[in-house]
């Protein structure tokens, strides 16, 4: 198992600056200059020389595979000479992604991984706990509807599955916003409140109280194709011959459908996990819009509307490492669920 993680660690390498190469690319191919975002003001607008001294620091006068490479490697690395004297300029002390070292943020001229880190925890509780409430749920929903097939709470449930793949998350969010906090004043309308707080101490409801809207908004898509694929997976299940001979021996239909059924039902849906991880990752970038919700995906819209390079590549960075351990532990899963896999 452990030979297997690593190898799959060594493939996805290629993936990973695969797409912060197409990211860089989608982002200097933008319209708009983040110089000009930067000196919008009488002063430096009026004042050519000191613009492009700031364009010259940043790197921003090269062309785009010299930025990509000084974001990758660091200046010390790729000293440019842009003043003909053949001496590397001094662009800033940066080292580089390959050592750790995303940059500074070029609107807010603070490190990129202190922005990040100030943000990170805040969408990995709201990812994660989506990931958790519409897996869990949607199972639940699923096996429902496999056991009572044809039934009316089959028919609930496929009901359910075609509404979470057609709305809106947006939309269904601004409804719930407008139902229950503006007109049953039950919930909060959006931002977050931590867990332990300075000023009132640890409290978990009040923390769940916050995050039970937009949990809802992004699980809600999830749940549903969970269920729908959990019901078909199980149908068919049910009907192998080795559910039959199990049945045919007296076992009790309970304990045919945990033990056996479920477990192999379960096998195709581990696979979706890492899909779903990216899935949710980009999902909360609306989600945390709606709600107000002070994680990565607002840092990333006001980032990409300033054209703050540094910031945007830091963030696609962080989401490309999640995605890829959600993979990761999809394969680990369908393992575990099939023993009869042999990884070699």
């Amino acid at each position: 198992m452990g030979n297997y993680i690593v190898k799959r660690l060594i493939q996805s390498v290629p993936t990973f600056f695969g797409i912060t190469i197409i990211t860089f690319m989608l982002i200097l191919s933008a319209p708009g200059d983040p110089i000009a975002l930067i000196t919008f003001n009488p002063v430096s607008s009026n004042n050519p020389e000191l613009t492009e001294a700031l364009r010259r620091r940043l790197g921003l006068d090269q062309p785009p595979l010299t930025q990509y490479l000084y974001w990758l490697v660091g200046n010390d690395w790729l000293m440019i000479d842009t003043n003909g004297d053949g001496v590397g300029d001094e662009r800033g002390e940066r080292l580089g992604l390959l050592r750790g070292d995303l940059g500074d943020s070029i609107k807010q001229n603070r490190p990129v991984l202190e922005l990040i880190g100030e943000r990170i925890l805040a969408t990995t509780l709201l990812t994660f706990s989506a990931l958790l409430v519409g897996y869990g749920l949607g199972i639940a929903l699923g096996v429902l509807a496999a056991v009572y097939h044809k039934t009316w709470i089959d028919h609930v449930v496929r009901v359910l599955s075609v509404l979470g793949n057609s709305i809106p998350a947006f939309w269904l969010g601004l409804v719930l916003i407008i139902i229950f906090s503006v007109q049953l004043d039950l919930l909060p309308m959006g931002g977050m409140r931590d867990i332990a707080s300075r000023d009132t101490g640890f409290n978990l409801w009040e923390t769940l109280r916050f995050m039970i809207l937009p949990v809802t908004v992004l699980s809600f898509g999830t749940i549903a194709y969970v269920s729908r694929f959990m019901r078909t997976e199980l149908l068919e299940v049910l009907e192998q011959d080795y559910i039959r001979t199990a049945q045919s021996k007296g076992m009790r239909d309970r304990r045919v459908w945990w033990l056996h059924a479920i477990r192999n039902a379960l096998i195709p849906i581990a696979t979706f996990i890492g899909p779903a991880l990216g899935s949710l990752l980009a999902g909360a970038v609306i989600i945390e819009q709606v709600f107000s919700w002070p994680g990565l995906g607002r840092l990333v819209v006001n980032a990409v509307f300033q054209r703050d390079y540094p910031l945007v590549m830091g963030s696609v960075v962080i989401a490309s490492i999640l995605f890829i351990l959600g993979v990761l532990i999809s394969d680990v899963l369908y393992v575990l669920l099939d023993p009869r896999i042999r990884l070699r």
